[in-house]
C-alpha cells in the first residue's frame, strides 16, 4: 500500500466512530416506500453535509408527477466536488428509499442500534450504509490534501425501490448530470457488472358481483384469477431451463407477490388486483417477454363468461450489462479490496436489479459496490433486523477511497 492510501485507511479508522455516528442519524429518518414521503430524509442529509463545508443541491421532482407515480415526495441531492481540471467525472449513487419494516424485528427498525459489532435497521445493508460509505471515502479523499483532478459528484435518490425512474433517471433525463464513472450502491463483497431486468404488472380481473347464497346470479373474478395464477405458476419450470450465461444470475423467475380483492365472505367477488414480477436475465428481451406474459394472461380468461381483464405495467426496467470502461471500475475495486480485505473479490452478476442500469442506459459505465456481507441474505435485507457489520462498513470506505484516488489522483 503507497503512503496515500495508508493515509487514507488511517483517516477512516480515526474518523469511524464518526461514520458510525452519521450512519445511525440517516437510519433514524424513515423512508417507507410505500408511501413514498422521501423529502424529509433528503433534507436531513442536505443538513448534515453541511458541517463538511459542502452544499448538496436539492432537486425536487414536481408534485404531481410524483403523486401519479403512486409516492408522496421525492427529492434528490447532487454534491458536486470540482477539482483541477484534465480528469474524469466519478459519480456515486445510493438510494434512500426502502421497503417498510416489516414484521420478525428484535431491535426498532428505525433506531440505528449497534450491538455486538453490528448495526441494526432497515436500510442498514441496503443502501443508507453507502451515504456513509460515500461520504466518508470523499472526506477521507479530500483530506488527504493531495492535487486532485476531475470531478466526483455524490447521488442521493429515493426512488430505487419503485423503479428509480424518478431518482437516477429524472437527474440524467433533466440532464443534470452526465458522470464518466459510477459506483452504485452495493450489498456485499462481490463487484456486481450485470444485473437482472425487471417487468411488473397490476392485473385487474372484473366481474360481477352476487349474493353467495346465488353464485350464478354473479360472475366471480376470484375464480378468474385463479386461472391466471395457475397459468403463471405452470410457466415456472419452463423458465428453469432458461440459464443465463452471465456468472451470478441463473434463471428468470415469476411471481404474483400480492392480491386484492372481494368485499365480504357471503359476496361473489366482483373484482382482484394482483401484482406481479417477471425478471429478465440479460439475454432476454422485455418487449418479447412482456408481450408473452401479457398473452399468458388474457388467455386464460379468454371465453369466461362476464368476465375481462386489464393488465397495467407498473415497472419495466432493462438489465445492466457492462458498459466500456467499467473493466477499468472493476480493475481498481478488485486491487484496492486486495489491500483492504486481503482477498480477490468477484466481479460478477445479480439476480436482482438496481438504479445502476439508469446510467448504463445512457452509456455510462457503472458498477455496484459498496458496504456489505459476503452474500445478501447474512445481512436480511429487507427481513426483519437488517443489519450491516461495522467491519464490513469501515473496509468498503476504504475501498472506494482509494479507488477514488485511483480515478481522481493528479
Amino acid at each position: 500500500m503507497n503512503s496515500s492510501k495508508e493515509q487514507l485507511a488511517s483517516w477512516i479508522d480515526a474518523h469511524f466512530d464518526e461514520e458510525v455516528g452519521f450512519l445511525q442519524q440517516v437510519l433514524r429518518v424513515p423512508t417507507d416506500t410505500p408511501p413514498g414521503n422521501n423529502a424529509p430524509h433528503a433534507d436531513t442529509v442536505a443538513e448534515l453535509v453541511k458541517a463538511y463545508g459542502w452544499s448538496a443541491e436539492k432537486h425536487a421532482v414536481p408534485q404531481q408527477t410524483v403523486r401519479d407515480y403512486g409516492m408522496e415526495s421525492i427529492t434528490n441531492l447532487i454534491v458536486r466536488r470540482p477539482y483541477q481540471a484534465g480528469g474524469p467525472t466519478v459519480a456515486l449513487n445510493a438510494h434512500g428509499d426502502v421497503v417498510p419494516p416489516g414484521e420478525g424485528w428484535t431491535f426498532p427498525p428505525y433506531a440505528g442500534v449497534v450491538r455486538d459489532g453490528f448495526i441494526y435497521g432497515r436500510a442498514a445493508a441496503v443502501s443508507k450504509c453507502d451515504f456513509a460509505t460515500y461520504i466518508f471515502a470523499t472526506r477521507a479523499l479530500e483530506a488527504l490534501g493531495v492535487p486532485l483532478k476531475g470531478a466526483l459528484e455524490l447521488h442521493f435518490t429515493y426512488d430505487e425501490e419503485f423503479g428509480g425512474l424518478l431518482g437516477p433517471g429524472w437527474l440524467l433525463e433533466q440532464k443534470l448530470t452526465k458522470p464518466d464513472f459510477v459506483i452504485a450502491a452495493g450489498f456485499s463483497y462481490n463487484i456486481v457488472t450485470a444485473h437482472n431486468a425487471c417487468l411488473q404488472f397490476e392485473i385487474t380481473v372484473l366481474g360481477k358481483s352476487g349474493h353467495g347464497a346465488m353464485p350464478e346470479t354473479g360472475h366471480d373474478a376470484l375464480q378468474a384469477a385463479t386461472r391466471i395464477l395457475n397459468a403463471l405458476y405452470d410457466q415456472l419450470p419452463e423458465l428453469k431451463k432458461i440459464k443465463s450465461e452471465v456468472a451470478g444470475i441463473d434463471s428468470p423467475t415469476m411471481l404474483v407477490g400480492r392480491i386484492d380483492g372481494g368485499t365480504n365472505t357471503n359476496v361473489v367477488p366482483g373484482q382482484v388486483v394482483m401484482k406481479m414480477d417477471r425478471r429478465m436475465i440479460p439475454e432476454e428481451d422485455p418487449v418479447a417477454v412482456e408481450a408473452q406474459v401479457r398473452a399468458l394472461i388474457e388467455d386464460a380468461v379468454r371465453g369466461q363468461p362476464g368476465i375481462r381483464v386489464e393488465i397495467k405495467r407498473l415497472l419495466l426496467s432493462h438489465a445492466l450489462r457492462p458498459q466500456p470502461g467499467s473493466e477499468q471500475l472493476v480493475a481498481h475495486l478488485q486491487q484496492n479490496a486486495q489491500t483492504v480485505i486481503g482477498e480477490l473479490i468477484p466481479a460478477q452478476g445479480t439476480p436482482l436489479y438496481a438504479d445502476a442500469r439508469l446510467y448504463g442506459e445512457h452509456g455510462i459505465p457503472a458498477v455496484l459496490y459498496g458496504a456489505g456481507p459476503r452474500t445478501v441474505p447474512e445481512s436480511n435485507a429487507k427481513k426483519g433486523d437488517e443489519r450491516l457489520a461495522l467491519e464490513d462498513l469501515r473496509k468498503a470506505t476504504k475501498v472506494v477511497a482509494m479507488t477514488l484516488l485511483d480515478f481522481l489522483g493528479a
